[in-house]
Order: C-alpha cells, then structure tokens, then sequence
C-alpha cells in the first residue's frame, strides 16, 4: 500500500512537470494555467534531509506541514518559482550525500 506521503509527493512532482518550464527538458510546461509560485516542492527523503541540514525544514516527520514549510522558506529565494530548488536539494542528497 502506498502512504499518503508518497501519493502527495508523486502528485506534487507531476504538477512541476507540467506547470513548470525549464528549458531544458526536465519540467515539460504543458499547462500555462497554473503559476509557478502555486507549486508546492515534492518532499521526498532526500530533499527533506537536505532541507533540514540547511536549515530551510525545522519539522521532523515529512508530512504536508513539512511540505508547506520547507516552500515556504524556499519563496524567500523566488516567490514566483520556489520549486526550482528541488532538483538542487535532491542532487545533494542522493549524488553527494549531504
């Protein structure tokens, strides 16, 4: 059975995909109609432990709390894109063991 956390993740992972545009083939931006500043970053274990090393996630357990928290300090570096930031957190931690 999948835990609802993951189910949030998938689904948050999903609307980057296809809201943001990268322009480099990552996030697709097929749909205009939502702005990027809607997102909400896909916590995973990676970027979660990341984000809490570098001070960005105070909470312990990665549930939508988390989620909002860790965007939330994100939109301090772009409010109009603060899931930019995903792919950097998750590299951390799963290519550089951060």
């Amino acid at each position: 059975m999948i835990q609802t956390t993951t189910i949030i993740t998938r689904l948050n992972m999903y609307l980057r995909w296809l809201v943001r545009n990268d322009k480099r083939g990552v996030d697709f931006g097929l749909w205009n109609g939502i702005p990027s500043s809607a997102l909400m970053l896909p916590l995973d274990v990676h970027t979660g432990n990341v984000g809490r090393k570098l001070g960005l996630l105070t909470r312990k357990s990665s549930d939508w709390k988390a989620v909002e928290e860790i965007t939330e300090a994100l939109r301090k570096f772009d409010k109009n894109d603060p899931v930019k930031y995903d792919f950097a957190l998750f590299g951390l931690g799963v290519f550089e063991k951060f």
